[in-house]
């Protein structure tokens, strides 16, 4: 959400904003916020009046009648009587325009960076760079599902009749696979001196609608019937949400946290069979990491963030390349975002595998998170960013580690999660 001191000052700036993000049909939004805006101000100032009059007429009153000016006493008790209602009134009109200009300002986009390449969709995202050269092995490398069965990792039609589609059973070395990276990750973030934390998994209305836009939330959450609480889409959702109210001193600044989670997202829509299996599901675990910052330290904290991921996944021998959001790609709270792709050797193409995002002080000033300071309080900065996200981190690994015969070599720097194990071998068929 932007200051709406900016588009009071600054309306052109606001709408040539939402022109490069390529939503023209918010464009009269912010013409009706200016419209608003004014009368509100008209409002409050009247509403001022009438209090600042309620006041003044009960002593008034007193001078008047020791004066013996009963009649003019008397004129004022009736104007005195009406002014409850009118005070009553002013402040329902104030409090229905107050939340009119709070809907809009919460769906129109937050300003992004000046280096945010413009485009309409994420086609049009632009590639940094690459790190590790993509590899394509001589023999061919299975659908990521084929793979993990053969390894006897995975259990599908169990889940399917326990919750439905978009669940799964892992088992085996694949399911501890999956813990190793979790806690490869875990470790990798407090080497670089993050703090680890479990936050809720729920969280209350308040907090979803400070941390992402309307669309997101509909596209995502998950609501629990008959309570305010939703299943969290990422850690990210209640670790931003730990700082909500908050006046943060700035001797305790940064906040950087690492956090782990479970994920619930109702992903709606069709996605084809790359996004079917285990890349896009309803329910997975994730490794993020969050920082609460100065305004000005936030695009330093931005490379720190995303290169942190590249360096977990190199370390890992996972090929990977950086690719810079567009204006179109960039969720509305976003100031700018990078991703993090995976190769793909059976594809012959990266996947995304992360994303890191500067929000600015969008968050902070929908969840009221403030610095106190010297010569006043203001609005922190916060960032978010997946430090692994598996199962999809490990069709990755899985792809790009897999032998000829369908065997996993497991990375070094996991294999001390493994109980030392160098390979997953493929299990052999049961005969009858």
């Amino acid at each position: 959400m932007i200051d709406i001191k900016l588009l009071r000052t600054n309306p052109e700036l606001v709408k040539e904003n939402i022109k490069k993000k390529f939503q023209d049909e918010k464009l009269p939004l912010v013409d009706e916020v200016i419209e608003l805006d004014e009368k509100i101000r008209k409002l409050k100032a009247e509403g001022d009046e009438l209090r600042a009059y309620k006041n003044k007429a009960s002593s008034m009153i007193g001078q008047l009648m020791r004066e013996k000016k009963i009649d003019e006493a008397n004129n004022i008790k009736k104007e005195l009587a009406l002014l409850p209602e009118k005070i009553s009134e002013n402040e329902a009109q104030t409090n229905e325009i107050e939340a009119r200009i709070k809907k809009i300002m919460m769906t129109i986009p937050n300003i992004i960076d000046p280096t945010v390449p413009i485009g309409r969709d994420d086609s049009e995202n632009v590639e940094i760079e690459r790190f590790l050269e993509p590899k394509t092995p001589s023999y061919e490398v299975p659908y990521h599902l084929d793979i993990i069965e053969k390894l006897g990792g995975i259990d599908l039609d169990s889940a399917r009749r326990v919750a439905g589609n978009g669940f799964y059973y892992l088992i085996g070395d694949i399911a501890r696979l999956h813990s190793a990276v979790i806690t490869y990750a875990r470790d990798f973030m407090i080497d670089k001196g993050f703090t680890y934390c479990i936050p809720p998994f729920m969280i209350r209305s308040d907090v979803v609608t400070g941390v992402m836009s309307f669309a997101e939330m509909d596209a995502m959450m998950y609501k629990i019937e008959g309570e305010d609480l939703y299943l969290i889409g990422t850690s990210e959702h209640s670790m931003i949400g730990k700082f909500i109210g908050q006046f943060l001193e700035k001797k305790d600044l940064p906040y950087t946290l690492t956090s782990y989670s479970p994920c619930f997202r109702k992903e709606k829509g069709a996605h084809g069979i790359e996004e079917r299996g285990i890349y896009r599901i309803h329910q997975f675990e994730k490794q993020e990491m969050i920082v609460v910052c100065e305004p000005e330290d936030s695009k330093a904290w931005f490379e720190k963030m995303y290169n942190f991921t590249v360096e977990l996944f190199t370390s890992m021998q996972i090929p990977v390349r950086t690719l810079e959001c567009c204006s179109g790609d960039l969720a509305d709270l976003k100031v700018k975002s990078i991703d993090v792709e995976a190769w793909s050797p059976r594809q012959q193409k990266y996947f995304e595998v992360g994303s890191c995002s500067n929000l600015g002080d969008a968050q902070a000033r929908r969840l009221g998170i403030r610095i106190k300071g010297e010569d006043g309080n203001y609005f922190a900065h916060t960032l978010n960013n997946t430090v692994v996200a598996p199962p999809r981190m490990l069709i990755a690994l899985l792809e790009n580690h897999m032998n000829e015969d369908g065997s996993i070599n497991i990375p070094e720097v996991l294999r001390p999660y493994m109980g030392g194990k160098k390979i997953i071998e493929v299990k052999k068929a049961s005969s009858k």
